[in-house]
């Protein structure tokens, strides 16, 4: 069952010199979980943040901390993100070599196990192991950086996995990242995903506008 539509802005998006106060505005203006994009400049063309970030944003909020692993290996690092304070840790099946281990671990730590498709990886990569899930993320964009366009097919393997997903009974975030708008929102949502990231459409405008920037992707 499609859950809730819930908000999760990207703080790639948000100014890096006020992080802190970047999340506690997030927080303020109503939104679900706070979405950390953790780039190497290997698995994806671009080199983010790593877990002290992550740890040193712990105490300034209370949301779900929703981290995004695009690095490879991710194996080495699930330790040290889980230490420093992530409630998600998602991991796409490219970024080692054996993806039922790798969520077995991430459980072993006590957190939710996500797994991220890129635009060409299929919904059937998922097929032995999305009972064990508790959120699958649809790429609707090439990962690396923020501000791309939202790439159409990928309504399509959203729409697959809502079925896939309900066919199991369990309850499992289907997320959607890519180019997420007030004009897609309502698209991917309809398709069934239930919970949307956004970076460029969270934090456009400024503190003052984060509130009406989530609201406005609720539909």
């Amino acid at each position: 069952m499609q859950g809730p539509v819930r908000i999760a802005p990207s703080i790639l998006s948000a100014d890096f010199a006020r992080l802190g106060e970047e999340v506690r505005a997030i927080e303020a203006a109503g939104a679900d979980y706070v979405h950390v994009d953790v780039m190497d400049g290997h698995f994806v063309p671009n080199i983010t943040i790593g877990p002290m970030v992550v740890k040193a944003l712990r105490p300034h909020t209370s949301l779900i901390m929703d981290v995004h692993l695009m690095i490879s290996p991710a194996d080495p690092y699930l330790d040290a993100f889980a230490e420093a304070g992530a409630d998600i840790l998602t991991v796409h099946p490219e970024s080692g070599p054996h993806l039922h281990r790798s969520i077995q671990r991430i459980k072993a730590l006590g957190k939710k196990a996500g797994v991220s498709l890129n635009p060409a990886t299929p919904a059937k990569m998922l097929d032995y192991v999305l009972e064990d899930v508790d959120l699958v993320l649809v790429m609707s964009v090439n990962p690396g950086f923020g501000g791309q366009s939202f790439i159409e097919s990928q309504l399509r393997k959203i729409e697959a996995l809502r079925k896939a997903i309900d066919k199991t009974g369990k309850t499992i975030d289907l997320q959607v990242d890519g180019g997420i708008d007030p004009l897609t929102a309502p698209r991917a949502i309809s398709a069934g995903a239930d919970v949307l990231v956004a970076g460029t459409a969270t934090f456009r405008g400024g503190p003052a506008q984060y509130a009406a920037n989530i609201a406005a992707l609720r539909g």
